[in-house]
């Protein structure tokens, strides 16, 4: 502990102050830049968003268009359906993906041991969480055709739950920029397949046929994948060994479960509660805060990995998490502020719906976006405790915002309706951002750095002062509104010291001979 308030003094007061030796001023975490391992690790992080911003937004522009020609009564069924999937799929891994990717990375034995009761495990998990998912399904009250849209949504779901486990074998193994390329795989796939149905005519049948069709392709090139890598794999269950997983995964599939829980059983108690129609409206906001947030589901894994592989070297990690904090938050950072003073443009493509109902969805929309920059400051603490086994607290903390979560959505929902899940889903962010920081000055060791979050802070609330001067003195067209903004910010991001001109000449310069990027 003395070692990392030490660090923290180094970072906040300049070498030579207050009896802090010029020595020190290498443990500044603005240093870090130079360590070989977080500048791999940064063109890592650039190439898996290089690639998600070349395929995802396509993809979030065709799915509004998807939810327009089908009707917000229909997409807002297969919502709920995609829900209940997702959340029974999830859980349906019982934490041995986060559990085989840190094997792996601590012990790349565990792989040649375990994979062979590994896979036939998962396989036999899937086909009793497909029955589980239909059996729920009807319990809630679906029938008929519309359970038959479960089976397969479920189905679908649950192979691309498999290919996570598989990916996170390439996560382990430090392979990042070819899990990379595989997490776009499948939406690029299915984003061709839906603009191939446009034109004959999009239906709820043939979305669903496409997308288990595009999930499908992108298993059996992962299975081939890692076949090549790690060689072919011959199944053999044994059942002492599945005990073994099972039971020290249990905490990371707690996990699973109450994140799944507390992230998507806002649209499903709507649908059930209220209308289909709310749903969509909620769905249609969701949409874009769940895109923006896979910039932190795809660099947070990530993160995960290079904490676990960093277990034994508590430096490593604090430099990792300092490091981390900026490159997680910053991006967000603009984003919202657009979304926030600009996101009502995000619909254009909803033709087929009322300004009313436009201007509901626009306002969930920016409800949930405080909620995504509240991610944005606190989610990878989240991952330091859950890759540190620190499972059980924070699995605790996020059952607690689940009760939290239901409870106001029984009480809100059916006054507000798409309204009040975003609230929700806000006020529920806030208590586990909290948690996570307690959680981990209380139990890690490793120093927040407070400095960082107080200029990140400063640094929204000046772009914010800056959008609001655009709007009332300038009245500019969005779109250029938003590049001044843009621009503004990244001088910001120097006036505030997030960034600086030595960091950008490490990261620049020629790569030393020998590296490997």
């Amino acid at each position: 502990m003395r070692t990392c308030a030490n660090t923290y003094a180094a970072a906040t007061f300049p070498a030579g102050q207050f009896g802090i030796p010029h020595s020190i001023r290498v443990i500044w975490p603005a240093q870090s830049f130079s360590y070989p391992y977080i500048k791999r690790f940064f063109g890592n992080i650039s190439f898996v968003v290089l690639l998600n911003l070349l395929v995802k937004p396509g993809w979030v522009v065709v799915e509004n268009l998807v939810q327009d020609r089908l009707g917000h009564e229909a997409f807002g069924t297969f919502t709920a359906l995609f829900t209940l999937a997702t959340i029974v799929a999830s859980v349906s891994d019982l934490g041995t993906t986060q559990l085989t990717t840190k094997r792996v990375a601590a012990t790349p034995e565990f792989l040649t041991e375990y994979f062979p009761t590994l896979l036939p495990l998962k396989g036999g998990l899937s086909a009793l969480f497909l029955v589980a998912t239909v059996g729920i399904g009807w319990l809630l009250g679906y029938r008929g055709h519309t359970l038959t849209l479960l089976a397969l949504t479920g189905g679908g779901l649950l192979l691309a739950q498999y290919t996570l486990f598989l990916r996170g074998v390439l996560q382990a193994h430090q392979r990042f920029n070819t899990d990379a390329l595989l997490s776009v795989l499948e939406k690029f796939l299915l984003l061709g397949m839906v603009l191939a149905l446009l034109p004959i005519g999009i239906t709820l049948n043939n979305y669903v046929g496409a997308r288990s069709v595009a999930i499908g392709f992108t298993f059996v090139v992962l299975y081939g994948l890692v076949t090549r890598l790690y060689g072919r794999v011959k199944f053999r269950l044994r059942w002492d060994q599945a005990r073994t997983v099972l039971k020290a995964s249990l905490p990371l599939a707690f996990i699973t479960l109450v994140y799944g829980l507390n992230e998507r059983i806002d649209m499903l108690m709507l649908e059930r509660l209220v209308s289909a129609q709310e749903a969509s409206y909620y769905a249609a906001a969701y949409r874009w805060c769940d895109t923006m947030m896979m910039y932190l589901w795809t660099v947070l894994p990530l993160f995960f990995a290079k904490f676990a592989h960093a277990t034994a070297r508590p430096t490593e990690q604090r430099d990792l998490l300092w490091f981390g904090q900026r490159v997680v938050t910053v991006p967000m950072l603009l984003i919202c502020g657009f979304v926030l003073f600009r996101g009502e443009v995000l619909f254009w493509q909803f033709g087929n719906s009322t300004p009313l109902e436009v201007a509901r969805m626009a306002l969930c929309l920016k409800i949930l976006f405080v909620s995504v920059l509240i991610h944005a400051f606190f989610a990878i603490y989240s991952t330091l405790l859950t890759s540190t086994n620190h499972e059980r607290p924070v699995s605790w903390l996020v059952a607690a915002s689940i009760v939290l979560n239901v409870g106001l959505n029984l009480l809100l929902l059916p006054k507000l309706g798409a309204v009040a899940g975003a609230i929700n889903t806000l006020v529920c962010a806030v208590f586990v951002s909290v948690g996570y920081l307690w959680l981990v000055q209380r139990r890690t060791g490793i120093a927040v750095p407070w400095n960082w979050l107080g200029r990140l802070g400063l640094a929204f609330g000046l772009l914010c002062a800056v959008w609001v001067g655009l709007q009332a003195g300038l009245r500019l067209h969005w779109l250029i509104e938003s590049i001044v903004a843009g621009i503004a910010f990244v001088g910001i991001l120097f006036l505030t010291g997030i960034l600086r001109l030595s960091e950008l000449r490490l990261l620049l310069e020629k790569r030393s001979k020998g590296e490997n990027y």
